[in-house]
């Protein structure tokens, strides 16, 4: 054997038995693009997307980026614009008003390589507080879409948590009761004695008094409420993790709590995929998606709070749950002065549009938010997830851009419709727009958190409103 191969197997053995070797490339990280609601559009890098191409750019691949991502960015309200520079074409994708996250395919092979997440623009715990507030009931909307890489970290964990709690919490009370059969060991006889249980149990052991039996029983379902147990033991020590710094974590993990209380006479199990995956067979709704919710726990993905690289694809219309809590208010408002709350919602403030000529109609019918009523009086409420109230407040109408002042006048038009339509001695019509906590502290603090113009036609009164609120009390 040569000298030269003895020498370098000698230098081996001098470092263990094992020779060098080049360490390896780290996996390459999938690029993550945060943006806020109506915010500024993200810039899209090609080479993260499509092939590299000489001269730089997308090239050819702009058209089969987008369709490759067109479920994704049309569930998070994302809106493509292709904008040329001095540097060529680039591609753009502008926010709208859903909060989320969806997962970016390559133009090439498409593969996920990336993802989006939209942050509302009044901050997690704003909209945490409302979600909470309203019960949940604008809850997040999951995607039939893969994981987004890396959006564990970045959502908070009542994201999942949230709905998950209340979608368990209410199919826990609404279980059915039905007999079941059962075993326990009685002291009297109850159904059929287990003769042979008790010859090589109690009998043996002395325990003479204790009757192996199975019987019928009434009560629910224990196999879906041990499932239960275990999803919920599952999220609560998710939120704790981050419970120290999340007030809404750890007002959720005293939910979970509070359910496992009730659910001491059952061992926690684990669901099986396959019950999980025959939800889409129920016709019971609360059925349907509190297994549904169990699913999402079993796959351990999105309870976020550093623990899950990846997260599920999701979506949140953040101006349906501004009209949600927009209408808790207005429910509490009327309820201390005794007036009935119609809302759009329900279908219960349709209003049909009758045209001379059906085929060249524009609009078939208007829908008010929400509509108060009393004995003399009728106020229609608009929610707005805008930001004119502050806008108008802070830079006058001169300051502002046209496209903000002729969004304001539709919605003002819009709101004038509306009252037009009603008829009472008084009728009240109010935009409601969304604050930050400390800009509605300072209007309030100068009384002008509400705006007021009265317009006076055909002996009928008509007060124009504009409100602030803050996002989330």
């Amino acid at each position: 054997m040569p000298r030269g191969h003895d020498a370098a197997a000698g230098r081996r053995r001098a470092r263990g038995g094992f020779a060098l070797r080049r360490p390896s490339p780290a996996p390459e990280q999938k690029q993550l693009l945060v943006a806020d609601d109506h915010g500024r559009p993200l810039t899209l890098r090609p080479e993260q997307f499509a092939p590299k191409q000489q001269g730089g750019g997308w090239g050819p691949f702009t058209d089969s980026f987008l369709r490759a991502n067109r479920d994704a960015l049309e569930g998070l309200e994302l809106k493509p614009e292709l904008v040329g520079t001095a540097q060529g074409a680039v591609l753009r994708l502008a926010p709208g008003g859903r909060a989320g996250a969806v997962p970016l395919r390559s133009a090439h092979a498409g593969q996920v390589v990336g993802g989006v997440v939209v942050r509302p623009r009044f901050g997690w715990a704003g909209v945490g507080r409302v979600l909470s507030e309203t019960g949940w009931h604008a809850a997040p909307r999951f995607l039939d879409l893969p994981l987004v890489p890396g959006s564990g970290r970045e959502v908070p964990p009542w994201v999942l948590a949230g709905p998950v709690i209340a979608r368990i919490a209410e199919l826990l009370r609404n279980l059915r009761r039905g007999y079941q059969q059962r075993e326990a060991l009685l002291q009297s006889p109850r159904g059929t004695v287990l003769w042979p249980l008790y010859a090589t149990g109690p009998l043996v052991r002395g325990e003479w008094h204790q009757l192996p039996c199975r019987f019928p029983d009434l009560g629910a379902d224990p196999r879906l409420r041990e499932a239960a147990k275990w999803c919920l033991e599952r999220v609560r020590r998710g939120l704790l993790i981050v419970g120290g710094v999340d007030h809404l974590a750890l007002t959720l993990a005293t939910e979970a709590h509070r359910l496992l209380l009730t659910l001491l006479d059952v061992a926690a199990r684990v669901p099986q995929r396959g019950e999980l995956e025959r939800a889409g067979n129920f016709v019971d709704a609360v059925l349907r998606r509190g297994l549904e919710a169990m699913g999402w726990v079993v796959d351990e993905r999105g309870l976020g709070g550093g623990r899950e690289l990846d997260g599920l694809a999701w979506q949140l219309s953040l101006p349906q749950l501004w009209e949600a809590y927009v209408e808790r208010i207005m429910r509490e408002e009327a309820s201390l002065v005794g007036a009935q709350v119609r809302v759009g919602r329900l279908g219960e403030t349709v209003l049909p549009v009758y045209w001379s000529d059906p085929s060249q109609r524009a609009l078939s019918h208007l829908v008010p938010d929400i509509v108060l009523q009393n004995r003399s009086s009728i106020q229609i409420v608009d929610a707005k997830y805008k930001s004119h109230f502050a806008e108008l407040d802070e830079g006058g109408w001169r300051s502002l851009t046209e496209d903000i002042r002729e969004a304001h006048r539709a919605d003002f038009h819009q709101i004038l419709a509306y009252a037009a339509l009603y008829e009472a001695k008084e009728i009240r019509a109010t935009l409601v727009y969304p604050l930050r906590r400390s800009t509605f502290d300072a209007l309030s603090a100068r009384h002008r958190d509400v705006a007021r113009a009265e317009l006076m036609h055909g002996g009928r009164r008509v007060i124009a409103e504009l409100r602030g609120l803050p996002f989330g009390r």
